[in-house]
């Protein structure tokens, strides 16, 4: 039932673990993902320094077959993957500012496969299509928000539900944040990857708004009731 899942990353996070969080999060098997980390929303004090250290670690990704042990990005899926990657890219192009990536590569070994570079998109319009749809392909779009409430506005601003993750040093604003944001399955300060990586048997997966049907997380204490039916019964003597 998809994502469109938003990153926070406030002006007193810890900026090298949020870089490695986002990028893990957006780029890990090639964004195809449900929960992959689609739209980063990051405070305008740390914007420079957040992004530099995103792109950097971006940029040292290698792509290139999944057997390779170096190598972090594989393919897309296939054609259709591939060419939804292309129209996109094309359209970050035109409508915003490409920080890396952007680029359907056929080099060497690359030409057996559809590789799409790890992409970051910025300064799109608020209401671009890149900001709302899912895509599943390795395209992150990257925003600028004046503070913690327009953060979390912008995060809440999707018609999908399912992962959300903020790293910040302020236990007040992780709090806040979990419980004011709109998602099924949130984190804070997690390396690993911002939006992605629930646990089984520890972290119960599932959405809110368009990302669900029943609110109930796979895994966790309430979701066998989801596939159980009530029968009222009156008996008369």
């Amino acid at each position: 039932m998809g994502g469109k899942n938003a990153a926070v990353v406030t002006d007193n996070a810890d900026l090298e673990l949020a870089a490695e969080g986002v990028m893990r999060g957006a780029f890990g098997y090639s964004g195809q993902k449900c929960s992959a980390t689609a739209r980063v929303l990051v405070h305008r004090d740390v914007r420079v320094p957040f992004t530099d250290a995103l792109v950097d670690k971006s940029d040292q990704l290698v792509l290139g077959p999944p057997w390779d042990r170096e190598v972090f990005l594989g393919p897309v899926i296939n054609e259709a993957a591939c060419e939804k990657f292309r129209s996109f890219a094309a359209l970050a192009k035109r409508s915003g500012k490409i920080l890396t990536g952007g680029n359907v590569r056929t080099e060497a070994v690359l030409k057996h496969g559809y590789y799409v570079e790890p992409t970051i998109v910025d300064r799109l319009p608020k209401n671009h299509r890149i900001h709302r749809e899912e895509l599943f392909v390795p395209i992150l779009s990257l925003i600028t928000v004046g503070d913690f409430d327009k953060a979390l506005s912008v995060a809440n601003d999707s018609e999908y539900g399912l992962c959300a993750g903020i790293y910040s040093g302020d236990e007040w604003e992780v709090q806040e944040f979990f419980d004011r944001v709109q998602a099924g399955v949130c984190y804070a300060n997690r390396r690993q990857g911002a939006t992605t990586g629930a646990i089984v048997g520890a972290q119960p997966f599932g959405g809110w708004k368009l990302s669900g049907t029943t609110g109930k997380g796979a895994g966790g204490p309430y979701y066998l009731e989801s596939f159980m039916r009530e029968q009222a019964r009156t008996l008369y003597t």
